[in-house]
């Protein structure tokens, strides 16, 4: 992660930007152009909602790239004059020769917070954007030299982008399209462009054409029988158009690597692979080399003759590998035998290829079974199915899910093996495909008890004196129902934390209560949230010892007001100026109930001058009356007909009453938040904080 900070001269615009109401962090929409080649610096465009004045601060993921603001011209004021939102901000972007390419994720810290996730594509070939004119006809395409990346925008219903070039005869080419891929992280687009891309001939007639090929994203693979000159077109499949709809299109004639094999190595070891892909002539074979201590998935390159590879996800893991032989096994009489744990390296090899491996188990074993594929570029959708010597099926899984996502790779978590005995676990292609591009590893392991972290959302912001709230919710596994304290690392300069912990039994969820001191600098870090927790083992044995990181997911605007998630880089806390809220008092942050009692907590905010805007208090997160973090202890709830939560007019003075129903099992000190919340869209809230609430409930007599 860079950080690059402006000058004071830059700063000092953000003296103009306390607002009146219902301040908004900015929404990254775009950055035009969306690419930027490796070893140069570029001057991009960031597009928002909501405005970008005085930013000072720009976050970059990875490894090799920094940006720092243009500071933009600004008109001169007459007094008691507002600066009007600044929505588009120029950025210089500097890529050093070595980056990794790929898409990156990038934000801004300004005096509103930290803004949402952009993302901006490394590459390793000239940026070209398209004209400020008009290329929407083959006759007025713009011109490029290959190789190249075009990078344009499909910008209104009907659009349609052309790109023309000369080639001479027995070239090959790849033309990939970044595009959808590029806005499941933008959080306020909703509609996303759904690409589709024609090559054609200098008389018109389509020589080739891709639409869904990397997911939305296309992909040409394509060599040239005859010299001379061609175009390439691409539109929306449906026709349909967005000023934000940019694509970046990587023209080259270098190895493009689809996938390795094997897919699983171990680190610090340097393994042979094999390669499958385009444009890789006799080079057939690579070497890969994971650095210690780098388990999970990993981009790699490999050294090629004319450079290094793309990069290609690789699977590094500290168990022992094993590779598919040679030899044929698709029956239980051909399975091949593997020894626990272990990660099989494998490939469908053609089509209604099916493997087979059997492996012994005691009753009582437990097994998890994770297919990596999909998630690593490979086209197998798999199928896992476990079957005992009879043949019989006792487990099959298809799709997986982690987290809040959905994948094409099969997972069965916590198989319990019936009796001793062989048993055999069977792989293949739900559409029995199978071929180069249809490689897999297969991770068979222990089943541990174990839990995740997740945090809602993946930013928070504070203004000096005040507080916020981050949610942290835990899934927990095979047997683990423990307590979990959590922690936070990485804080801006002036900002402590209060952390709570994650409660045993119904499902509750944690808290860390953030505090700006009131001289607390403008700045944006990036932080890290542990989990940490004790699971008792057999008798004469130490506790098991559990540690998992937080996963932050990015708040989505879904169409039609549904709010999704989607997984981010890192979670942010960001320091801006005093905003809309300036303080949250309560007439209490020790809540001590009885089973069946009540308490009242009389909340009082400091509004900003002219803010009148409505603002709704509130224990929980929640959105049309799905609840996505509820830290109160359990049978805690707020009594809705004694509270007064919905603060209009201007009005300042609020009551939440928190209410132990008679069930409600003994806790002390869990960490909860009163919140204000300003709605800056249908889905979208500004949400400050107040300090700590400890809430505890007292053992029924």
């Amino acid at each position: 992660m860079v950080t690059h900070k402006i000058t004071l001269a830059c700063l000092l615009l953000t003296t103009c930007t306390i607002a009146s109401a219902q301040t908004s962090y900015p929404m990254v929409m775009g950055l035009k152009p969306v690419a930027v080649q490796a070893g140069t610096t570029a001057e991009c465009e960031v597009q928002s909602r909501y405005t970008m004045l005085g930013t000072h601060q720009v976050f970059v993921s990875g490894e090799g790239v920094t940006a720092e603001v243009i500071a933009p011209e600004m008109p001169e004021l007459k007094p008691g004059e507002k600066p009007k939102d600044l929505t588009k901000l120029k950025l210089k972007i500097t890529v050093a020769t070595d980056a990794l390419p790929g898409p990156r994720e990038f934000r801004l810290a300004t005096p509103n917070g930290a803004s949402t996730i952009g993302q901006l594509v490394v590459v390793r070939d000239p940026v070209t954007m398209e004209p400020t004119g008009d290329n929407n006809t083959p006759d007025k395409a713009q011109e490029v030299t290959l190789p190249a990346t075009m990078c344009g925008v499909i910008e209104k219903s009907e659009d349609t982008d052309f790109w023309k070039f000369h080639v001479e005869a027995g070239q090959s080419f790849t033309f990939l399209v970044r595009g959808q891929r590029l806005e499941d992280k933008i959080h306020d687009l909703q509609n996303h462009i759904d690409p589709i891309l024609f090559l054609r001939d200098a008389s018109g007639s389509v020589v080739a054409m891709s639409d869904n090929f990397f997911y939305a994203d296309p992909f040409l693979a394509h060599t040239f029988a005859q010299s001379g000159e061609y175009t390439l077109e691409i539109r929306d499949v449906r026709y349909q158009g967005n000023v934000y709809w940019e694509y970046a299109i990587e023209a080259h004639a270098r190895p493009v690597i689809a996938q390795v094999t094997p897919l699983a190595v171990n680190p610090d070891q340097a393994t042979d692979v094999q390669l499958t892909g385009w444009n890789l002539g006799d080079t057939k074979s690579g070497q890969l080399l994971a650095a210690a201590g780098s388990l999970g998935q990993r981009w790699l390159t490999l050294p090629l003759a004319d450079g290094p590879s793309n990069p290609v996800p690789v699977y590094v893991t500290d168990q022992p590998v094993f590779a598919e032989p040679a030899t044929e096994n698709d029956t239980a009489e051909q399975a091949v035998a593997i020894t626990t744990p272990v990660v099989i390296n494998g490939r469908m090899e053609k089509t209604s290829d099916v493997d087979v491996y059997t492996f012994e188990a005691k009753k009582g074993d437990q097994l998890s079974f994770e297919v990596l594929a999909r998630r690593y570029d490979s086209q197998l959708d798999s199928l896992v199915r476990i079957l005992n010597e009879k043949g019989q099926l006792l487990k099959e899984e298809d799709d997986s899910r982690s987290g809040k996502l959905t994948y094409a790779d099969s997972w069965i978590e916590g198989w319990t093996a019936p009796a001793d005995g062989k048993y055999f676990v069977e792989i293949r292609d739900v559409h029995l495909r199978g071929g180069d591009g249809f490689g897999y590893a297969l991770a068979i392991t222990p089943t541990k008890p174990y839990f995740e972290l997740q945090v809602d959302t993946d930013k928070t912001n504070l203004t000096p004196g005040t507080h916020g709230v981050i949610f942290v919710r835990a899934i927990r596994k095979h047997g683990f129902t423990g307590e979990i304290e959590l922690a936070v690392d990485g804080l801006p300069a002036g900002v402590t934390a209060t952390c709570g912990r994650i409660l045993p039994g119904k499902p509750v969820d944690g808290a860390i209560i953030l505090s700006a001191a009131p001289d607390a600098p403008l700045e944006m870090a990036r932080i890290t949230i542990r989990g940490t927790a004790a699971h008792p083992q057999g008798e004469g044995q130490p506790p098991l010892e559990l540690v998992a990181q937080a996963s932050p997911w990015q708040e989505i605007y879904m169409p039609g007001g549904g709010r999704g998630h989607y997984m981010s880089d890192d979670h942010v806390v960001c320091v801006g100026e005093p905003s809309d809220i300036r303080s949250i008092t309560l007439s209490t942050t020790e809540v001590r109930l009885k089973p069946g009692e009540s308490q009242a907590i009389q909340v009082k905010l400091e509004r900003a001058p002219d803010v009148k805007a409505n603002i709704t208090l509130d224990c929980l997160f929640q959105h049309l009356n799905s609840v996505f973090a509820n830290t109160l202890p359990e049978g805690v709830t707020i009594d809705g007909s004694k509270s007064k939560t919905l603060l209009s007019n201007g009005a300042s003075e609020g009551l939440i009453v928190l209410k132990a129903d008679k069930t409600a099992p003994p806790v002390e000190k869990q960490v909860c938040s009163v919140m204000a919340n300003f709605a800056i869209n249908f889905v979208m809230k500004a949400t400050y904080s107040s300090p700590p609430v400890f809430v505890s409930v007292e053992a029924a007599k």
